[in-house]
């Protein structure tokens, strides 16, 4: 068994699908739209396949997204080395977005860096 997708609402659904796919790689389909509802939503694949939906809708609120909170913590992303994970960290950061830790090597032996991503959700970049 494998987990088929991981999804997110934002509340702008662009600016999302445009850092997925320029900063890791993703590749988004053409998108869905419920005229009913005015739900949006994107499948945006990675290299192994993995999926990760990005939806928004009229009623979404943006709420207060402390790092010590219950619920889906971060998204993970394999870049395959130490060097790669340096490289997109750097990136990030002189594009603005703030870097929460690292790169590092963590107490369990993960090299990463944690970055507040997309609308104060962390993203993960790992080896």
């Amino acid at each position: 068994m494998n987990i088929e997708h991981v999804a997110l609402y934002v509340q702008d659904l662009e600016a999302a699908r445009r850092f997925f796919t320029a900063y890791l790689g993703g590749v988004s389909n053409d998108g869905y739209y419920n005229p009913r509802t005015g739900f949006r939503s994107y499948f945006i694949t990675f290299d192994c396949g993995s999926r990760l939906e990005l939806m928004t809708r009229p009623d979404t609120e943006e709420l207060p997204k402390p790092p010590a909170r219950t619920g889906y913590a971060h998204i993970a992303f394999s870049v395959g080395s130490r060097e790669k994970v340096d490289k997109l960290t750097q990136q990030l950061r002189c594009d603005g977005y703030r870097v929460a830790s690292g790169p590092r090597v963590t107490g369990d032996g993960y090299y990463e860096s944690c970055l507040v991503g997309i609308e104060e959700n962390i993203i993960e970049i790992t080896v």
